[in-house]
């Protein structure tokens, strides 16, 4: 191996139904993952030892983020020690409910064991990646796509927002943990697998259709967070809501004069990003 380049995309959730507590101690859930072209990149080199390099300080030090928990599951696996130098350039917010850890850890799954010719099936990799955490198997093929239980069983399918999506991100860290024991899980009001039903010219009935059960209790306490989602409204989105536990918020809008108008509303005081 002389040098492995990889992106790994974030991605919102285009609806987030809690349905219940699982024996387990996880939640069952309904929703729809949609990739987004907002990209982490990992580069991996050669080297007689393991080092982890990232432009973030605190995951540079941080022993259990999802790359080297992905090192650690693919050398039980394995039963033997894989030394190599990752370098992250991290450009997904982090705990932003866009999944970036996540899409990293697959990331690392899907690159190692092609490095080191580990010969796994998607198949496998999907089912290790459940043990980084409950949406890192989507990001080992990161298409459009239903899914439920803990967000692992995934059917893709046929959808694609042919309009502009604008991401704001406040900075504000909501866990995911305290979420989940704000939650009030119930049975979902609209089945998100009839997601694709919907035609591009009849967008506006998401905002009656689909919603992100995670907002109520995360409004309540962010009013902030609740208050970027009403100005994407003001500003003309015709969709918007927030994306996992939080706390990015995204808006769907008819064209990129009106997305570009918004985002620069933001731009000063959030992280954002304009999907075309």
């Amino acid at each position: 191996m002389e040098q492995l380049k990889i992106k790994t995309p974030a991605k919102i959730n285009i609806g987030l139904n809690v349905i219940g507590k699982r024996p387990d101690g996880f939640h069952n859930i309904e929703t729809f993952f949609y990739p987004v072209k907002l990209y982490d990149y990992l580069t991996f080199r050669s080297s007689k030892s393991f080092k982890f390099n990232c432009n973030v300080e605190f995951l540079r030090n941080d022993p259990d983020n999802s790359i080297i928990k992905a090192k650690k599951i693919l050398e039980a696996t394995a039963k033997k020690k894989f030394n190599f130098t990752v370098d992250l350039q991290k450009n997904i917010p982090i705990g932003a409910g866009m999944g970036g850890g996540s899409s990293d850890g697959a990331a690392a799954l899907i690159s190692l064991n092609k490095i080191f010719k580990l010969n796994l099936s998607k198949q496998k990799l999907k089912e290790l990646a459940l043990k980084i955490g409950s949406d890192v198997p989507f990001f080992i093929d990161p298409k459009p796509g239903f899914a439920m239980s803990r967000g692992e069983v995934i059917q893709h399918l046929k959808f694609k927002i042919p309009y502009p999506i604008l991401i704001i991100n406040p900075g504000i860290h909501v866990s995911t943990k305290w979420a989940y024991q704000n939650i009030s899980p119930g049975k979902p009001r609209y089945r998100l697998f009839n997601l694709p039903l919907i035609q591009p010219d009849n967008f506006t009935t998401l905002k009656e259709l689909v919603i992100n059960d995670f907002e109520e209790p995360v409004f309540k306490k962010y009013s902030e967070i609740k208050d970027i989602k009403k100005s994407l409204y003001d500003l003309g989105a015709i969709f918007a809501l927030m994306t996992g536990s939080g706390s990015t918020i995204f808006g769907i809008f008819e064209n990129l004069t009106s997305a570009k108008k918004a985002k620069d509303k933001f731009s000063s005081k959030y992280f954002n990003f304009i999907q075309t």
